[in-house]
């Protein structure tokens, strides 16, 4: 057997176990926690676990491309990924933000064309990817799924459509404003002293959420940190503070 055989087998055998151990910690604890599934009982969740694959991907992977077809659906078990599409002009823009609970994918098992945004993990993250034959296998069998994804997805759709007013707005600060309205419904924790956005943002994401600059988006919150509406943690975490919805323009 050659060395280079056997370092292809010692690689697959690494892969395999480090597989398992990855299943092993993400077990259905884990699938109880996305809001896909948080109504069905232990029982229903062990079946749900044996359609389930657990995949992990590194920081800055490709997980879904941009117009591939696609037969799977994933939910983010830990870690983040961020949903991107690309203009004519070659800009990125961030359509959103998938924390652990989400899922993605499920539109193009349902209506059979390709994906429209890539999706890209923006830190180590383990993934469920579930086949559409098991989807739809679930949707048709456990009716509780099939009302959490109604109701995930009629969210989203509410959401995509305040993202189209958000990029109609002319005035910048407004665009933040309103993107950090709409983080605080998904992300925000009310504290003492305000509303925190329990999703670590820095300046390119935030231009690449609203369309502006990373120039304009730095500009803007250091006007607003300065004024006291707003405040960066130590956690990298962004503090509203009661005055910030008050701001006008």
């Amino acid at each position: 057997m050659s060395i280079h055989t056997l370092a292809v087998e010692e690689r697959t055998i690494l892969q395999m176990e480090g597989n398992r151990k990855v299943k092993k910690e993400f077990g259905i604890e884990s699938l109880k926690q996305t809001p896909l599934f948080f109504t069905l009982t232990s029982g229903e969740l062990h079946q749900i676990q044996k359609k389930v694959h657990i995949r992990s991907f590194s920081k800055n992977e490709i997980i879904l491309h941009e117009q591939n077809s696609n037969d799977f659906m994933y939910i983010v078990l830990d870690g983040e990924a961020k949903v991107v599409q690309t203009t004519n002009e070659g800009k990125e823009i961030i359509v959103t933000v998938h924390q652990a609970g989400d899922f993605f994918g499920e539109l193009t098992m349902i209506d059979g064309k390709t994906e429209p945004a890539t999706v890209c993990a923006t830190k180590d993250s383990v993934t469920a990817i579930i086949s559409k034959k098991d989807f739809y296998d679930l949707l048709f069998s456990e009716s509780k799924v099939l009302e959490n994804l109604l109701q995930i997805l009629c969210a989203r759709i509410r959401e995509y459509l305040k993202k189209i007013q958000l990029l109609n707005f002319n005035n910048a600060a407004q665009r933040i404003k309103m993107l950090f309205l709409m983080l605080s419904e998904s992300h925000g924790e009310q504290s003492t002293e305000g509303t925190i956005l329990k999703i670590k943002l820095i300046h390119q994401n935030i231009a690449e959420m609203t369309g502006l600059t990373r120039e304009t988006v730095t500009r803007i919150l250091d006007k607003w940190q300065k004024s006291g509406e707003i405040q960066i943690l130590k956690s990298k975490y962004i503090l509203l503070k009661p005055d910030f919805d008050s701001i006008t323009f």
